[in-house]
């Protein structure tokens, strides 16, 4: 167990992080789900830069690796085209 009070605090911390970032991935992946399962192409159209925004979100605070966030934006991105 820690013995100061700021090691005490940082353990706080790490834990209401920890909750925001796995909430936050796990609302951008259903909601990658969501576009990958739309099929109408103005519903998809209008639904892809909200996921996009999210995906960058996610890769800004380094929840997810950058080249990760830019294949998954590619593929919804070809995907919402291909409609």
């Amino acid at each position: 167990m820690a013995n100061h009070k700021s090691a005490l605090k940082r353990i706080r911390r790490d834990e209401a992080v920890r909750l925001r970032n796995r909430y936050q991935h796990k609302t951008t992946r259903n909601a990658i789900k969501k576009l990958r399962s739309e099929e109408d192409k103005k519903a998809a159209e209008t639904l892809l830069p909200s996921v996009v925004s999210m995906i960058d979100r996610l890769a800004k605070r380094n929840i997810i690796h950058t080249n990760k966030a830019s294949n998954l934006k590619s593929k919804l991105s070809q995907k919402v085209a291909a409609l």
